[in-house]
């Protein structure tokens, strides 16, 4: 009846029509209805950072930091920003946390009911479009100042290849052939990635440029949250190969934070 999208199931059956991230029953005319206007200045909203992804010779390594900002306060030193889809490919937020999180798991749910209402799996530039909608679907808030702005990536089995999904705030969607990083410490992190990223870098050296990369946005941006050896908390980081979507283990990614400060420190002493 409705077809095989479960957004547009959920945007039928909800009483306002509305998706979860939607302006919720605006008055025709109004500025929320119309997607002008900004969130008033007193209205608390997180936000997470930054967020990239490193294609290798097995995949892709997607990598995120723990901390949400509020203004210039921290909100939250442990949320997380990467969230697998599907056995092989895996979604990153930036932007306003709320929303975001929330595309990022209905994206997964879309995903998940296409496939079993249609029988065959989405390739993997479908997955990207259809995540590319769902940014679209978002744009009224997005002009009030809500931006969410997904990083989305998987290891493509038809091509055996890792792939690197990255989008605007009006559902443009652009692939990357070697890596992209998004949020405030996107800049930063972007830099570190232009000289140390080779095209055939294996997934080890894949996830210590990865965490290089944050570490150095960390020591620039306010926003980003860096290794925490004191709470334990560090940034949290997922391999896409042909296994599928796995997350590096926290001690392994403590191990690697630690080389790379005694390596900087001992530059730093020479």
């Amino acid at each position: 009846m409705w077809g095989s999208s479960f957004v547009e199931l959920l945007r039928r059956t909800r009483p306002d029509g509305s998706l979860p991230w939607s302006v919720p029953s605006a008055p025709p005319g109004s500025l929320a209805a119309s997607g002008g206007g900004r969130m008033p200045e007193s209205l608390s909203v997180w936000h997470g950072t930054t967020v990239l992804a490193i294609r290798t010779r097995e995949g892709v390594v997607m990598a995120g930091d723990r901390q949400a900002s509020e203004g210039y306060q921290v909100a939250d030193r442990g949320i997380h920003k990467i969230f697998s889809v599907d056995r092989s490919s895996a979604v990153a937020i930036a932007g306003a946390a709320g929303p975001a999180i929330e595309m990022a798991r209905l994206f997964r749910v879309e995903i998940e009911h296409y496939e079993k209402l249609e029988g065959i799996a989405l390739s993997l530039v479908g997955k990207a479009n259809k995540l590319g909608q769902m940014v679209r679907e978002h744009l009224p808030l997005a002009l009030q100042g809500l931006v969410v702005v997904p990083l989305y990536a998987g290891f493509d089995e038809r091509t055996g290849i890792g792939r690197i999904f990255k989008y605007d705030a009006v559902g443009g969607r652009y692939e990357e052939d070697e890596y992209h990083a998004n949020g405030s410490g996107g800049l930063f992190a972007r830099n570190v990635l232009k000289m140390l990223y080779r095209p055939d870098l294996a997934e080890e050296d894949g996830i210590r440029t990865a965490l290089r990369a944050l570490y150095e946005a960390a020591d620039e941006d306010l926003g980003t949250g860096g290794p925490d050896f004191v709470r334990g908390i560090f940034p949290t980081v997922h391999s896409l190969t042909a296994k599928g979507v796995v997350e590096v283990e926290s001690e392994r990614v403590a191990r690697i934070f630690r080389e790379i400060a005694e390596s900087l420190k001992r530059k730093g002493d020479a």
